[in-house]
């Protein structure tokens, strides 16, 4: 299909994982496959290297922000020294309000996964 992205075996991406595919972060919250883009809000971090918490949040690897991966918004902004900057989390959340990450459909066909 035309403007797909191979993420490769269904059975590669289980609960908790996240990996890239393309310019896309994709992952498994319990469950529920995502794809969003790869750069974080804040340095732009490759989220691919992220990691999927306990509610289903993907965590930026570099300082800790966490977002919803059902809508792309910023819900925790820059943890460490970040946190200590009056309004700059807030600042970063209200910034994904207007510009989530994007998101992509995880589809799968013949057990391989790609983002549509």
């Amino acid at each position: 299909m035309p403007n797909e992205v191979e993420i490769g075996p269904a059975s590669e991406l289980a609960p908790g994982t996240v990996k890239g595919a393309g310019p896309y972060a994709v992952g498994n919250a319990d469950g529920e496959r995502f794809a969003v883009t790869r750069r974080c809000r804040h340095l732009f971090a490759d989220l691919a290297n992220g990691s999927v918490d306990r509610a289903g949040c993907l965590v930026c690897p570099l300082h800790g922000a966490r977002y919803d991966v059902r809508t792309g918004r910023m819900v925790v902004g820059p943890q460490g020294v970040f946190s200590k900057i009056p309004g700059f989390g807030s600042f970063l959340k209200a910034l994904t309000v207007v510009l989530p990450l994007g998101r992509g459909r995880v589809v799968e066909r013949d057990d391989t996964l790609y983002v549509e």
